[in-house]
Parts: C-alpha cells; sequence; structure tokens
C-alpha cells in the first residue's frame, strides 16, 4: 500500500491522529459536551419510583388493572339472547335463555389460558357500530375480572393480532437485513435501543410529572446519539449528520414553542389528550404537545441529515481538487431536491392521519376556514410547517458541517478526501 493510500485512508476515521483539523475536533468536542450535558439530563429527569393510580377507564369493575387471557370463537350464531351463561365459565354448552326479549349474535369462545383454561365463556353481542363481529375460528382477547359476588367474569377486549403482528415484524426485519446487510441490522439494533428509551425513560419520565419539553429534547437527543452511530458508524461524516440533526431538533423545539403559544393550541380536540387532563392532572398537555411534535420530527430530521452528510463526503471523495465552497453547493443541490420531495412526505403523512377527521368535517357543512383552524386541523397543519422548517433549516446546516469535515482547513486537496478518496478512486 503505498503512502499516499494509507495517508487517505487514516482521514476517514475519528482517530487521534486525523483529527488535526481544528473543524473536526470542535465537531467532536461540541458532541462530547452535548453527550455529557444529554446524560446528566437524563439523571436529572429520571423518574420516581412512585406509584400513579390506574385511571377509571383503564380499570377492571374491581378497581384493578386489566387482565386479559386468550380465546378461541368455537361456535357463533343469531338468536335470542338473556343466556346465564353469558361471561360465565361452563363446560359443554350455554344455558338457553329464559326469555325471548331481542336477538343478538351469540359467540361460545375457548378459553385458552389464563385459571381457567380448556373451560368456556357465552359472549352475547347486540348489533351495533363498534361492536364486533365475531366468526367461528377467529381468536380474540378476553377480559378476564370478578364482579361484586366474587364469580369470574369475562367479556371481549379485542382480536388476538400476536401472530400477524409478529410475522409483519420478522418479515420486515428479513428484509431490512437481506438488503442492507450488517447496517441494516445495526439499524434494527438502534430502532430498539428507540423504542426502549421511548418505554423505560420518556413515559416514565412525563408520568411522574417532570418538564416535557426537556424530557423531549433529553430523551430525542440518547434517541439520535444511538440510532445514528448503531447505523452508520462513529465516524466524522455520521458526526456532522448528528451535529446537524441535534440542532435541528432543538430549532424545532423553539418553533414548536412559539407556534403552539401563538395559536394557543390546548390538544383538547383529541379524546386521549381529554383523559390525561382528567385522569393525569399533575401531566401538561400543552408539554404533551410540545413534546409530540419535537419527537415526530426527529424520523425526519435524521434521514435528511444522513443524506445530506453523504452527499458532501462523497462529492468530496469524487473530487479531491474540489474546494469545500464546490462541495457544499454540490451538495446543496442534492438537498434542494430532497428538501422538495420530504416536504410532501411530511405533509401528507400528517394529512394521511388527519383524514378521518377531514371527512367527518367535510360533511359537517362547516366553511374550509373554520375546519383548518379549529383546534384538531390546526395541530396538524402547525405540526406540519414546523416540521418544515425546521427540515428545511438542517440542509444548509448539516451541509456546511460535512463540507467543513470533508474539506479540513489547510489540509492538502488529496488528504483531505478521507476514506472514501481510495474509493472514489478506483470507482474512476
Amino acid at each position: 500500500m503505498s503512502h499516499g493510500h494509507g495517508h487517505g485512508h487514516g482521514h476517514g476515521h475519528d482517530g487521534p491522529v486525523p483529527l488535526g483539523p481544528t473543524a473536526a475536533r470542535v465537531v467532536v468536542g461540541l458532541l462530547t459536551a452535548i453527550g455529557i450535558a444529554v446524560l446528566l439530563g437524563t439523571v436529572a429527569l429520571w423518574p420516581s419510583s412512585r406509584s400513579i393510580d390506574i385511571p377509571a377507564p383503564f380499570q377492571t369493575s374491581g378497581g384493578g388493572a386489566v387482565v386479559t387471557e386468550a380465546g378461541t370463537v368455537v361456535a357463533q350464531d343469531v338468536g335470542p339472547c338473556g343466556s346465564t351463561s353469558s361471561g360465565r365459565v361452563f363446560t359443554g354448552e350455554p344455558v338457553p335463555p329464559t326469555l325471548n326479549a331481542y336477538e343478538c349474535s351469540r359467540n361460545v369462545i375457548s378459553i385458552d389460558s389464563g385459571p381457567n383454561e380448556g373451560t368456556r365463556t357465552l359472549l352475547e353481542i347486540a348489533p351495533g357500530p363498534g361492536q364486533p363481529d365475531l366468526r367461528a375460528g377467529e381468536r380474540i382477547r378476553l377480559v378476564r375480572q370478578t364482579d361484586l359476588s366474587g364469580a369470574t367474569q369475562y367479556s371481549f377486549y379485542d382480536y388476538a393480532r400476536g401472530l400477524p403482528i409478529a410475522l409483519i415484524i420478522v418479515a420486515f426485519a428479513a428484509v431490512i437485513i437481506a438488503v442492507a446487510r450488517w447496517r441494516g441490522l445495526r439499524a434494527l439494533i438502534g430502532l430498539f435501543v428507540a423504542f426502549a428509551v421511548l418505554v423505560g425513560f420518556m413515559l416514565p419520565a412525563l408520568l411522574d410529572g417532570k418538564p416535557a419539553v426537556p424530557v423531549a429534547l433529553v430523551g430525542g437527543s440518547l434517541i439520535l446519539y444511538a440510532v445514528l452511530y448503531l447505523a452508520h458508524g462513529v465516524n466524522l461524516r455520521t458526526s456532522s449528520a448528528l451535529l446537524g440533526t441535534l440542532a435541528s431538533m432543538g430549532l424545532a423545539a423553539l418553533l414548536s414553542y412559539l407556534a403552539i403559544r401563538l395559536t394557543h393550541l390546548t390538544g383538547l380536540s383529541e379524546e386521549q389528550n381529554t383523559d390525561v387532563q382528567l385522569y393525569l392532572e399533575h401531566v401538561s398537555i400543552t408539554g404533551l404537545l410540545l413534546a409530540g411534535f419535537i419527537i415526530g420530527s426527529l424520523g425526519v430530521l435524521n434521514d435528511v441529515t444522513i443524506t445530506q452528510a453523504s452527499s458532501a463526503f462523497e462529492l468530496a471523495a469524487l473530487d479531491p481538487s474540489a474546494s469545500r465552497r464546490e462541495v457544499y453547493t454540490s451538495a446543496m443541490r442534492v438537498g434542494r431536491d430532497h428538501i422538495a420531495s420530504t416536504v410532501y412526505t411530511l405533509v401528507l403523512a400528517y394529512a394521511g392521519g388527519a383524514l378521518p377527521l377531514l371527512l367527518f368535517f367535510s360533511i359537517a357543512g362547516r366553511s374550509i376556514s373554520d375546519v383548518v383552524t379549529g383546534d384538531a386541523v390546526a395541530i396538524e397543519v402547525v405540526r406540519a410547517c414546523v416540521g418544515g422548517i425546521a427540515l428545511a433549516l438542517s440542509v444548509p446546516l448539516t451541509t456546511a458541517i460535512a463540507a467543513l469535515l470533508a474539506r479540513p482547513v489547510g489540509s492538502g486537496a488529496r488528504s483531505a478526501a478521507g476514506t472514501d478518496q481510495p474509493r472514489g478512486r478506483h470507482a474512476r
């Protein structure tokens, strides 16, 4: 291996020797300082071990947590209802109703788990909107609870989706790994870490009454550090994308705060937020709305920033004689195309989420201005616009950082190309 080749290879990694250029040292120093601040923030915001009472809508009739069991529909027909076997545990056949008061769907369910496994129960479901339409052979989930007399009572909870969802997840993971290979596997591990941060830190901290915006910023930063470095490796290219994403996330937080204050959004048009305010009084709805804005912007910001960083480094590698300004200008041309396409993705994704609401409003006879400025739709409009602004500003910011690292000041054009220079020469 020639001396020139080895020198170019060394500059593509974050080793201590190639970090001679001031820009690289500044970026790594900033990321280290932010990382320490995030860890300190995690410790400060870590949820306490206090217990929170289960809200009334999520309790059983006995006041405890909902316990579900597996069940299978073994028989189904339509006939007179009012059997004393409804919801009760029995073997054999249910007791016929004494009165033919009304007809409904009668479903004999085999109980497949829990203390009454191997027995049966009867579910009588009156016709109406929102009622389940069960068929023989379907697997369902049953709520098991105890009534005031101490007898076990079963009722319909939901369809059993465990196996289909597991198959879909396995297919998703298999395709990602087959196409992206080791990088795809690392991305999936990063996704698991992101889910762990969300469930293990952010949700308990919000339930504990911690301020929502710091929780969202700290949790989002933990996710970004894990996801980006796991999926794309620890190098200057990833570091430039990470710094750009962190800065854009902070900007999204500021814009979200200003937008919510300016538009007086409450979030109370959504039923789940109303339940939170009613049963979890110590949780701020506005803060929860802000946290949702911040976390919702991470995915699209990550997509754009890593693309811009990769574009800048690849362009620098393909043309070692290009100046930093030329690398920045070329990468920005890619970025502008990316902004145009991603804004559509962002807005249409939020519009898709609000589609049932828009459909309902379309038949209510309300003017389009009233619909758009109403709290429910305005939340989606503001969320899309805030995300779009943060997305657009993240492109020049990340591109500038990446161009600075791909073409460090004071280094020759050949040595500045980094790890990708040999690959560029090989391609040519």
